[in-house]
């Protein structure tokens, strides 16, 4: 469908934002642009991937309340679960083109996803999977098992076993991990996904400016808590959900925090906001089947400031340029762990002291696809997602990073943590609703 459709509901949005309402759709509107975008992804980039990995049938099993995390993506609006147990096939004839889209089930799953099951003809329903796998008779039968890749490790050793018993040996001979399809399909985003995903980050982007304003901070009285749970209902309020608990966080002076160094595993709650303090935060939004993941700092202003030190504006510039070196070193085919390799070299060439821990985003936080780097596994990761797994276009990725500068001033380390939604297309990479280059600052 044409991005024109969008439109009326993304001027909902862009109206609410600018009213600072931020209004959001309702839930019938909401599941409309749900079900098209699902229909164009298994219409126009399925069988794409289906080629592009030489799987010419996959099938998805799973049982209702403990889903398959790729097999959820394929639900309708109005499915939150699978049903009892869900059957998913796809087909695709390399000669003609042609692309099965089967459910076995009694009935359809969504508008492009066709029933071909009638239980009283086939009561096994095993069987019945079965059949349909024989007369297409596919050389390679994908199934969801993963020993690197989580989210395509969603097929239970029930389901699995059971399909193997039934199986003739010919085929058994036949299945194969559907990883790389799996990840494609989590990973990849269309045009009009990234339409949508850059008012989410402008939406995002509008909660944290609030959130670290005088409208939610009175320094001397609010903590980091407070902040973290002001952000958690603000989105509850707008009809939103987050897919983890925001983390609002402070670093000042050594004197004034008897040296505490921000740790990714020790990090202190419920601090009192001062003047003078350098504000964190780390925050996301899911949307529309979409996710973002943001993390942006703010300084509070001390009594006759009306600006940000100078050291702590140089230091955010530190930050903003390992972002430039990582999003330079991401190009079409690089593993994870050499794009993690080449921009830790050229910004520790530079001077810096970085850490890159970036990493799918789209339809989970979390997501799947090519990781660059962990937090504590800076020498990159010992597994097929950051060994192996190359960088392909059409793909959205959370720039998570940090870099560790001393300030003499406060005479301590701190470390500038930014987080942004980027999108690596066929031209390149870019940020899909801008990066932050200035300090917010709370009066």
């Amino acid at each position: 469908m044409p991005i024109r459709h969008l439109l009326p509901a993304f001027l909902v949005i862009c109206f609410g934002l600018a009213g600072r309402a931020q209004h959001v759709l309702p839930e019938a509107e909401r599941a409309r642009v749900v079900d098209e975008m699902l229909k164009e992804r298994l219409d126009s980039l399925l069988p794409v991937l289906m080629d592009r990995t030489g799987i010419d049938m996959w099938v998805l099993i799973s049982r209702e309340y403990n889903e398959d995390p790729v097999l959820k993506t394929f639900l309708p609006a109005t499915w939150l679960n699978a049903r009892r147990r869900t059957m998913l096939l796809f087909y695709r004839e390399a000669t003609s083109g042609r692309m099965d889209k089967l459910a076995v089930a009694r009935y359809n799953i969504g508008e492009s996803i066709v029933s071909a099951w009638d239980k009283e003809a086939q009561p096994d329903q095993w069987q019945r999977l079965v059949d349909l796998i024989a007369e297409r008779d596919p050389k390679r039968i994908g199934l969801n098992f993963s020993r690197d890749h989580n989210i395509a490790d969603g097929l239970d050793k029930t389901d699995y076993e059971a399909l193997m018993s039934y199986l003739p040996e010919a085929y058994r001979k036949r299945v194969v991990s559907a990883e790389e399809l799996a990840v494609g399909w989590i990973e990849t985003r269309t045009e009009r996904e990234m339409v949508l995903m850059s008012h989410l980050v402008e939406i995002t982007h509008n909660i944290i400016r609030e959130a670290f304003s005088s409208r939610v901070i009175t320094p001397g009285v609010t903590t980091t808590t407070d902040v973290e749970w002001w952000m958690r209902q603000k989105v509850t309020d707008l009809g939103l959900e987050t897919w983890f608990h925001p983390t609002v966080d402070v670093q000042r002076s050594a004197e004034a925090l008897q040296g505490h160094l921000y740790s990714f595993s020790n990090r202190p709650e419920d601090m009192v906001i001062l003047p003078g303090d350098l504000l964190h935060c780390d925050f996301g939004i899911s949307y529309l089947r979409l996710n973002t993941d943001c993390q942006q700092l703010a300084y509070v202003l001390r009594p006759g400031e009306d600006r940000a030190p100078d050291f702590l504006v140089d230091a955010l510039k530190q930050g903003n340029r390992v972002q430039d070196f990582l999003t330079a070193n991401m190009q079409e085919g690089r593993t994870g762990n050499q794009i993690l390799a080449g921009a830790l070299g050229a910004a520790r060439q530079d001077g810096l002291r970085p850490a890159i821990y970036t990493h799918p985003l789209g339809t989970y936080g979390h997501s799947a696809g090519t990781t660059i780097g962990m937090w504590d596994a800076q020498e990159g990761v010992m597994r097929d997602d950051g060994e192996k797994y190359p960088l392909h276009p059409g793909t959205a990725y959370a720039i998570e990073l940090n870099t560790t500068v001393y300030l003499p001033q406060w005479k301590r380390d701190i470390r500038v943590m930014l987080e942004e939604a980027g999108y690596y297309g066929p031209e390149g990479f870019r940020y899909v609703n801008g990066r932050q280059t200035a300090l917010l600052l709370i009066p």
